[in-house]
């Protein structure tokens, strides 16, 4: 946010020192840098920036040696405005005007946006491949990931459960290594799709 710097009882008690001039083109603020002790200050557009400027109060109370910064709400104009600010301290003692344009926004370009007749149609999608090439192309990226010895110690671990359940005849370890079946096939599954 553009600042307009102003210096306050830096060369005498409630001196002020501002530049001549400011431009803008929008909101503002005014910093006061108070080099000595307190004081109050006063601000006063003219009739020409009253109209397109404005402060929530007109009087401020800035500490020793402190900044303090007021916020100008400006609004936006077709043609620049010039006018002049009045700052006061010491009640009156001392007055400083500054020279304030307020000029119209930089042309942000048009509002327009061109889309171009390609972004009103959905993409087209290629057709789905054949089952077998899915697989082959499952098995090709398995390979290519470094999964391809996770995948034979899986058969490897299936076949064995399915012989130790044939060779004990138990109906309970017949039923564990089918839910264990049951679940690696899925997995197996859904990483190769």
């Amino acid at each position: 946010m553009p600042t307009l710097a102003v210096e306050l009882n830096g060369d005498a008690v409630h001196s002020i020192r501002a530049p001549d001039r400011f431009a803008t083109t929008g909101h503002f603020s005014i910093a006061f840098e108070n080099l000595g002790r307190s004081t109050h200050v006063h601000l006063h557009f003219d009739d020409e920036l009253d109209r397109v400027c404005s402060i929530a109060e007109t009087n401020h109370f800035v500490d020793d040696e402190s900044t303090r910064r007021v916020h100008v709400t400006a609004r936006e104009v077709d043609e620049p405005v010039t006018g002049k600010l009045k700052i006061v301290t010491g009640y009156g003692s001392n007055t400083r005007y500054v020279e304030v344009r307020l000029d119209p926004p930089p042309d942000a370009g048009s509002d327009t946006v061109t889309i171009d007749e390609r972004l009103t149609k959905p993409p087209e999608r290629p057709p789905d491949l054949p089952p077998r090439q899915r697989v082959a192309n499952a098995v090709a990226g398995l390979v290519e990931r470094g999964g391809l010895p996770a995948a034979i110690l899986g058969v490897l671990a299936a076949v064995a459960g399915v012989a130790l359940a044939i060779a004990l005849d138990s109906v309970i370890v017949s039923l564990v290594v089918g839910a264990v079946l049951t679940v690696s096939i899925a997995v197996v599954l859904l990483a190769l799709l």
